[in-house]
């Protein structure tokens, strides 16, 4: 099988609401690019890359994407640098995208998904078989509030554990009193038996400030604490001063990321993306280096579309390591049965058929390749 050249999209999802977070209160979610590749046997693979330009690493040292830049940087380069491979040669096509594009992790994360999506479907295998198997059938939902006011925190947290959600995020860093309080009425709501994790997305001010909020919030049995500052020795501090494990998000893009982040001792675990490392290829690179420090993870992401979430799942149940509750969308479509609210950001999607949820787990898509059917028709309704 070789890549024969293929198409991008910039699609913009209906949300169900505005999801916004302390780096980011103004761009909207569910703008993404699609990528489409095809290959001489007919078989074609899709990728997908919710790139934001507010996105990257400490000090913007990864600088930020946007879907514009991906098509362009795919159109122009990356793709035709790929054409002529087998999809299935990844570590081939990364070196090839490597050699005419540095950084653009997202960029080559579309095309790396799509590489895995053809290779499974032209061999008849999902995924998660490429990547060595899978050590479960889905990922624990955490469901993501957002910089929501406080009263409508409260009461989509009630309706998303009513649907079946056993862990609550919130989204903290903006508001140090607001962000002690709030967790305390979730857990008043929520009872003891519900996980609550908080993300600062770098958003408090100084290391003091961190440090006495995670400290008031952890009286409210908070299991973990994302990146609530900027900077690898800043986090090291944090951690040094809270009982509850901190998590890197921000400071973990690539497997260089994840061995400094364990020599500072600056987290112990951290959010594993598809996309930051640039693609499946690589986040597994960055997931074994991780396994050998005994770093665990989540799946994070930037609340994908069925394509994307999909790469997500297969990432998710191959890596032994990745055991934590995630923000993997209910992925949905308009009309379907489900959930209304628990681990759902979009009323439409552009994959033909929804996402199973069962007992808190978004389940994994079965089939080969990513396992979804993309609908071209809702790709032509919702593209630009």
């Amino acid at each position: 099988m070789r890549i024969t050249g293929g198409e991008f999209f910039i699609v913009t999802l209906p949300l169900r609401r505005q999801h916004t977070w302390a780096s980011n209160t103004r761009v909207s979610i569910g703008r993404h690019a699609l990528v489409r590749i095809d290959t001489d046997e007919g078989v074609s693979g899709w990728g997908e890359a919710p790139a934001m330009a507010t996105w990257g690493g400490p000090g913007g040292v990864h600088y930020g994407e946007t879907p514009e830049t991906v098509v362009h940087l795919g159109e122009d380069y990356l793709l035709p640098a790929i054409t002529g491979c087998d999809p299935l040669d990844i570590a081939v096509i990364h070196d090839r995208m490597d050699a005419v594009v540095k950084g653009n992790p997202y960029a080559k994360a579309a095309l790396d998904i799509a590489c895995y999506d053809a290779a499974g479907k032209g061999l008849g295998r999902p995924v998660w078989a490429l990547l060595g198997g899978k050590f479960r059938d889905g990922v624990q939902l955490a469901h993501s509030l957002g910089l929501l006011p406080m009263d409508e925190c409260v009461a989509e947290a009630r309706t998303a554990v009513a649907e079946g959600a056993r862990t609550i995020k919130v989204k903290t860093g903006h508001d140090a009193q607001r962000d002690v309080e709030l967790v305390g009425r979730l857990r008043e709501a929520l009872g003891p038996e519900i996980r609550i994790r908080v993300d600062g997305n770098e958003g408090y001010r100084t290391v003091h400030e961190a440090i006495a909020v995670t400290t008031a919030q952890q009286e409210f049995d908070i299991m973990l604490c994302e990146q609530p500052v900027a900077g690898d020795a800043a986090m090291a501090k944090v951690a040094a001063g809270v009982s509850v494990p901190v998590m890197a998000d921000e400071s973990a893009w690539t497997a260089l990321d994840i061995v400094r982040l364990h020599e500072m001792n600056a987290a112990a675990c951290y959010s594993l993306y598809v996309t930051k490392p640039g693609g499946l290829y690589r986040a597994r690179q960055q997931a074994d280096i991780a396994a050998q420090y005994g770093m665990y993870s989540d799946v994070g992401g930037s609340i994908e579309m069925g394509i994307g979430n999909a790469a997500n799942l297969h990432l998710a149940t191959a890596t032994r390591n990745a055991w934590l509750p995630s923000v993997c969308p209910v992925t949905t479509v308009d009309g379907a049965a489900g959930p209304s609210v628990a681990g759902v950001y979009y009323v439409d999607d552009v994959v033909s058929e929804p996402f199973g949820f069962r007992d808190g787990v978004v389940l994994l898509p079965d089939g080969p390749g990513l396992g979804v059917e993309v609908d071209v028709d809702k790709i032509r309704k919702y593209a630009e």
